[in-house]
């Protein structure tokens, strides 16, 4: 197999982009009132993308240990705050929660694959440590929302039954012990329906564009075997995370529960 590499140029960036032309076109013929979040999405995509590739291009010139540090605790942090957006229920510190458990679960895992399975030298090598956290930062990030959203609307929505629970004797998290199940659930279910049908009806990103650069397919799905045992172990641990962290807010040392916490977000 030839290890060539086809790179895209301006115009041919320019005829991909005109594709989002069909779902504006669907949108304004369908009358699905997408066009406007469509282009606006397509812009802030393009120009995301075009940055993070130049501060990239840089971190990985400079080679140095504390940019690649600085860069993993600011992705670190937008994925921290991009899971509890999505969510329509807040707590006080659920920023801070949710920054900690998809931090340290990620860096972790990680560390883990970078240090034990792959040992990448010297550790802190951008090309390696960049992209594999990105790929687990979002899927953390997914599982975390899931997981936390699930958790607080099952808590109002199961009051009573927990409250009686806890009247009768109960402790907290023999109350609690079938809303966190579930809420851990729900954030797992991205991750485990993406790997039941990889390779059958996609090709994940990682694998595609190492194929893409040359790589022999044997190599690469390599490669993705491993990302996705890594992201899968990322996901559980900080899905774990940010339900005890939230459980010890929504529950005091009382074992009361303390809904009032909890403020609505208006959509």
């Amino acid at each position: 197999m030839t290890n060539t590499y086809l790179p895209i140029n301006n115009w041919q960036l320019a005829l991909a982009a005109a594709l989002i032309l069909i779902n504006i076109i669907l949108s304004f013929s369908l009358k699905l009132g997408l066009a406007r979040r469509l282009g606006i999405a397509a812009l802030r995509m393009v120009i995301q993308l075009l940055l993070v590739g130049y501060i990239l291009g840089w971190v990985f010139a400079l080679d140095n240990p504390f940019w690649v540090l600085g860069l993993v605790l600011t992705m670190s942090a937008i994925a921290g705050n991009a899971s509890v957006n999505r969510t329509r229920r807040r707590f006080p510190s659920i920023y801070w929660n949710s920054l900690v458990s998809i931090l340290a679960a990620s860096v972790f895992v990680t560390g883990l694959l970078v240090e034990g399975i792959i040992h990448i030298n010297p550790w802190y090598d951008p090309q390696y440590v960049i992209p594999l956290l990105g790929m687990v930062l979002g899927n953390a990030l997914t599982g975390t929302s899931l997981a936390l959203d699930r958790l607080m609307e099952d808590l109002v929505s199961r009051r009573s039954q927990i409250e009686s629970l806890l009247a009768l004797g109960a402790t907290r998290w023999e109350a609690a012990n079938e809303t966190i199940k579930e809420a851990l659930r729900t954030g797992m279910i991205p991750t485990i329906n993406s790997m039941m049908v990889l390779g059958l009806v996609s090709l994940p990103g990682m694998m595609t564009g190492q194929m893409l650069a040359g790589v022999e397919p044997t190599s690469a799905v390599r490669y993705q075997i491993v990302i996705y045992f890594t992201i899968a172990a990322g996901t559980a641990l900080a899905c774990i995370g940010i339900i005890l962290l939230a459980f010890r807010v929504l529950f005091n040392s009382e074992h009361q529960l303390r809904l009032e916490r909890l403020e609505k977000i208006k959509s």
